[in-house]
């Protein structure tokens, strides 16, 4: 089953979209690097001065294989919007049966 990975941190939302919009490349080279090592899904959510990044891998090796070989573009662009270190959390699904919606 797969696992959800969540990065928490203080920063800058509206600079995150600049970087989006000013720099769209960058996040393609990043995303088809996710894809290469099975990201199954990835959205960026930004509030007052927080920024909230949710994937979807298989496991933690493959993100962690991709993390590795993109670090390089990854890590700069976090330092230019994050104000302090992220959380990174690693979550695997709970056996509740009491799913609902997105094909529960």
């Amino acid at each position: 089953m797969s696992m959800l990975v969540t990065l928490v941190a203080s920063g800058d939302p509206e600079a995150m979209e600049r970087i989006a919009q000013e720099d769209p490349d960058r996040l393609q080279r990043i995303v088809g690097a996710a894809k290469e090592h099975g990201v199954i899904a990835h959205r960026f959510y930004g509030s007052e001065g927080k920024l909230m990044v949710i994937d979807e891998w298989p496991d933690a090796e493959s993100f962690q294989a991709f993390f590795g070989a993109m670090e390089h573009e990854i890590g700069p662009m976090m330092e230019t919007v994050l104000t302090s270190e992220p959380e990174v959390t690693f979550w695997h699904k709970l056996d509740t049966r009491d799913d609902v919606g997105r094909d529960a």
